[in-house]
């Protein structure tokens, strides 16, 4: 029997299709040219260049600015954005898309390939395939964690067996087929996914099919209530009610002391991804109120994937909802003046979040003041930190919002000393 399809529906998913390309009605329409202006070009070629200036191009790979469930960067590649091949240089194709994952590379990262929209008119040829695959040198290959292939194919399953001989045996273990998108559930947060209509539309055609011809209903179970020991999930006020009024949740305070007293100096700490099954564990022991003894689990990472997953999964982001429009306008204030602004957005800040945002960025600039051993300056802890700080309550982060935010955190990080000077609450606990 088919699995039920993912919350949302596709009405919802086109809103957020909307939201995420602004400039124009379909997602063809994608322009990079913010994305770019972050970026050096130098080191590009012209050619490349000019096709990054393509807006067929551009949309070609869209990535979801987080992570996935257990802390993975996630980029996700969608086969039906891909114009006819006349139209489109696969060279400078193969080009641009190692130019924007040298961009996730470094760290843990997850792919998501949406494979319906290939058809012959724009499918690659196996020469393509085979070079791109060489291409991809180890540094691609080592830290992907995880590649889901969405709606795949015969097509799909033929050319996985042509290269079997190219494959490592530990590449392909890494590879998951997924026939229906509500199988994704399980891994990745579907709020996050940006789909475009098209495999939308065609999932549902799989699930009607498998069901002899029924419209899959989109309905889901109600939500269960927290359990009282809940930490998963759950707002700031609701911890504090279950903890006699302890400000700082306990996820925060006990990873952050382990990661201060252990952690400051390893290299790419909250860049590294733990074992699946190890964060679900931990997640379990916390939300059961069960004591979580780091030491015993041997990795360094599990506590840092455990922080930023709390922070992601809590209802309302820790900067709240009203303040994403003016943390989002922090790009348009001058340069000298950005401190100033992002300490008067601080300021508008409820006093428990202001609390517990200043203790994990309090860590935070403890963490980038060891940047030349562990290599986390506060820019690269802002891209780590800012999508789980901040999103909108509707949709998910763009791709043009990522830079504000990113740049906000960062002002956070490394004037931590001047943003945070204009409060200090009564029963203020610092790391």
């Amino acid at each position: 029997m088919a699995a039920m399809p993912p919350a949302g529906g596709y009405e919802h998913q086109c809103s957020k299709m909307a939201a995420m390309h602004p400039l124009g009605s379909t997602p063809v329409l994608i322009r990079i040219n913010v994305l770019m202006c972050s970026l050096s070009s130098s080191s590009l070629s012209p050619p490349v260049l000019s096709v990054l200036s393509s807006c067929s191009l551009c949309s070609l790979l869209l990535f979801s600015p987080g992570d996935d469930n257990y802390g993975r960067k996630l980029v996700i590649f969608s086969s039906c954005l891909m114009p006819p091949s006349h139209q489109l240089n696969h060279h400078h194709l193969l080009q641009y898309l190692m130019y924007t994952l040298d961009q996730y590379v470094e760290s843990d990262y997850t792919v998501v390939y949406f494979h319906h929209g290939l058809r012959s008119c724009n499918k690659p040829s196996l020469h393509w395939l085979r070079n791109a695959y060489r291409e991809f040198d180890r540094k691609y290959k080592k830290n992907l964690k995880a590649l889901y292939v969405v709606h795949p194919t015969n097509f799909i399953r033929i050319i996985w067996n042509i290269f079997q001989p190219l494959i490592s045996h530990k590449f392909g273990k890494k590879l998951t087929y997924v026939n229906y998108l509500s199988e994704l559930r399980d891994h990745l947060s579907w709020d996050q996914l940006i789909i475009p209509p098209d495999v939308l539309r065609h999932d549902e055609r799989l699930q009607a099919a498998q069901k002899g011809g029924l419209h899959p209903s989109s309905k889901t179970p109600p939500p269960r209530p927290p359990l009282p020991t809940q930490q998963f999930g759950v707002s700031l006020q609701y911890i504090a009610e279950k903890n006699q009024g302890v400000m700082i949740p306990p996820v925060m305070s006990q990873t952050v002391a382990y990661l201060k007293d252990k952690g400051l100096q390893t290299e790419g700490i909250f860049r590294r991804s733990a074992r699946v099954q190890l964060i679900k564990d931990v997640q379990k022991l916390y939300n059961q109120g069960k004591p979580v003894v780091f030491e015993q689990y041997g990795d360094i990472h599990a506590p840092a994937v455990i922080l930023k997953t709390f922070l992601r999964e809590l209802p309302e982001p820790l900067l709240t909802f009203p303040l994403y429009h003016q943390i989002q306008d922090v790009v348009r204030v001058e340069s000298s003046l950005r401190v100033t602004t992002c300490k008067h957005i601080l300021e508008r800040l409820p006093e428990h979040n202001y609390m517990v945002l200043k203790y994990l960025l309090c860590f935070l600039n403890m963490v980038s003041q060891q940047s030349i051993i562990n290599k986390m300056s506060p820019s690269n802890l802002a891209c780590v930190f800012g999508v789980n700080l901040s999103w909108p309550s509707q949709g998910s982060v763009s791709l043009t919002s990522l830079t504000p935010l990113n740049i906000f955190t960062e002002i956070l990080i490394e004037h931590y000393h001047t943003v945070f000077s204009s409060r200090c609450p009564q029963a203020e606990v610092l790391p």
